[in-house]
């Protein structure tokens, strides 16, 4: 007798439903997951904390891509780590893992063969074991110092054999991992400004200062300045704003597109003072350009000023950001 699914119709509506329900399949054995994290997931996170050399994790096949990208992710957020393959480890690769290192094994079956050199070595080290397995009493949790146990679940696949299932959960509960250790760490977002210098994460956080527009691109004027002078330097300046300043340089206020409709009939007879906005959003050098262009769509605005205290407290612009930056740079 044939199995339903290999009756599969190409129709759409059956490709939607089967993609549909592998989701769902990934979504309850991951709900399962999350059950049944217990004080062995705090061991397991003080282990790494406690490690005074590096993460080092193992797998292999799809575990292996898996072991991968936990270590980039440890490596990301504060905890230096690195994959090692099994199969090298005998050929050489054992001199990566040394004293104060933590090893972390994932396998969905725990008996993978190709583990048992590793996991001899990190014994005769001493180096502490953290197993990722389904089955308790396997090679890989019988080497294990802290036993983190995947839940009972079948593959997304009809014959349930395709890691799919498996290795969603082993994605999920290392990400888990490493988010708990990076927390505890205090892993702050200067350090991932540090470890993330390129890339989309680096544009997120790099300081407005850095993108600005500075101090000779400014669209300043006087308070006294009549309005036609002002709708000039806002015109040439192409920011939709202009900023008002005292003598001294400091900013008593802004003066948009707004102001200009709100004042349109007296526009030629009054001046900067009488039309200008007395308490404008201006920005820190020191803000994320990612928290900048939150900030700026959330006021609806499109430009605002990048302002300092002086000694006296009194705010000077040293820059201006425009929406269109941040489009620039690849965030908008």
């Amino acid at each position: 007798m044939e199995t339903a699914h290999l009756e599969f119709q190409n129709d759409a509506k059956s490709i939607l439903d089967r993609g549909t329900e592998v989701i769902r399949i990934e979504v309850e054995a991951l709900q399962k997951l999350a059950e049944s994290l217990d004080e062995t997931f705090v061991d397991a996170c003080r282990t790494i904390l406690a490690a005074e050399g590096r993460v080092i994790v193992t797998g292999m096949g799809k575990s292996g891509q898996i072991g991968r990208k936990a270590a980039a992710t440890f490596s990301a957020t504060g905890t230096p780590a690195s994959y090692v393959h099994p199969g090298e480890a005998a050929h050489g690769d054992l001199g990566m893992l040394v004293r104060g290192d933590v090893l972390v094994v994932i396998s969905n079956s725990g008996s993978t063969a190709e583990l048992q050199v590793i996991l001899r070595h990190a014994r005769l080290l001493g180096v502490p074991v953290i197993g990722i397995a389904s089955r308790p009493g396997s090679l890989v949790m019988r080497h294990a110092d802290v036993q983190l146990r995947l839940p009972a679940a079948r593959e997304a696949c009809h014959d349930n054999i395709a890691p799919t299932t498996s290795t969603t959960m082993q994605l999920a509960l290392c990400d888990a991992l490493a988010m708990a250790v990076m927390d505890m760490r205090g892993f702050s977002r200067a350090g991932m400004k540090l470890l993330h210098p390129g890339g989309a994460i680096g544009l997120r956080l790099l300081p407005v200062r850095d993108i600005m527009h500075g101090e000779s691109a400014m669209p300043l004027v006087s308070a006294d300045a009549r309005m036609p002078d002002v709708i000039s330097e806002m015109t040439s300046r192409g920011f939709g704003i202009a900023g008002i300043i005292d003598g001294e340089g400091a900013l008593l206020g802004v003066i948009t597109d707004g102001d200009l409709r709100r004042h349109f009939d007296v526009l030629s007879e009054v001046s900067a003072r009488e039309v200008m906005t007395t308490t404008p959003k201006c920005l820190s050098g020191d803000i994320s350009a990612e928290a900048a262009l939150e900030l700026l769509n959330d006021l609806k605005i499109s430009a605002a000023f990048v302002v300092e205290d002086n000694a006296q407290g009194r705010l000077l612009p040293v820059g201006i950001i425009h929406l269109h930056d941040f489009v620039r740079i690849g965030l908008g």
